[in-house]
């Protein structure tokens, strides 16, 4: 079988998301556990974690942002990664990005553009999700978008933001659960 290299991004799983907090998403958890799995199963040697942290100067319509967000912004937990990656960061990089697409990271459009497809998982499915995979569509990326690997703020908004990404397939996208791509690399 070909050597995979693809990149495995994992976008923004930080607490803020989490039942009971500012900006929680619905299937935060059985995300976690779609993107622990494909990591527990070794398959992608290229794997990145993003955040988002605000900046201390934004500009345009991010100072606003941050300026209605400044209590989620200034919370330490909040803005730290959940528990169950903390592990996976020492291992893999985390990096901060302080827009919605994870392609504002330079280290992350260097790597992509050595993958040969740009895997995407985390939250939140229609801003920071959507943002990454239209942003890597732009950058010449094929993207799979792990379905069960991404949560939103609502089912039916984050079912909106999967079926805008399916109208990529099959040139640009492919939308397959954790567990077909872990069997495609098996």
């Amino acid at each position: 079988m070909e050597k995979n290299t693809d990149l495995f991004l994992v976008i923004d799983m930080q607490n803020v998301y989490t039942k009971g907090q500012e900006w929680a998403c619905e299937g935060v958890d059985s995300a976690t556990e779609a993107i622990l799995r494909v990591l527990n199963a070794g398959v992608c040697p290229n794997v990145l974690f993003t955040r988002y942290l605000a900046p201390e100067y934004p500009v345009g319509v991010w100072k606003e942002y941050n300026k209605v967000n400044a209590k989620v912004n200034a919370d330490p937990f909040a803005n730290e990664v959940i528990a169950d990656f903390l592990p996976w960061t020492t291992k893999y990089p985390l990096l901060t990005k302080s827009v919605y697409s994870s392609f504002a990271i330079p280290e992350v459009k260097e790597m992509a553009h050595h993958a040969r497809n740009v895997v995407i998982s985390g939250v939140v499915a229609e801003c920071c999700v959507l943002s990454t995979v239209l942003s890597a569509i732009d950058e010449g990326c094929k993207v799979i978008y792990l379905t069960d690997g991404v949560a939103g703020l609502s089912q039916e908004s984050k079912q909106e933001a999967e079926k805008i990404i399916s109208y990529f397939a099959p040139l640009h996208t492919e939308l397959m659960t954790a567990d077909e791509y872990i069997r495609k690399y098996r």
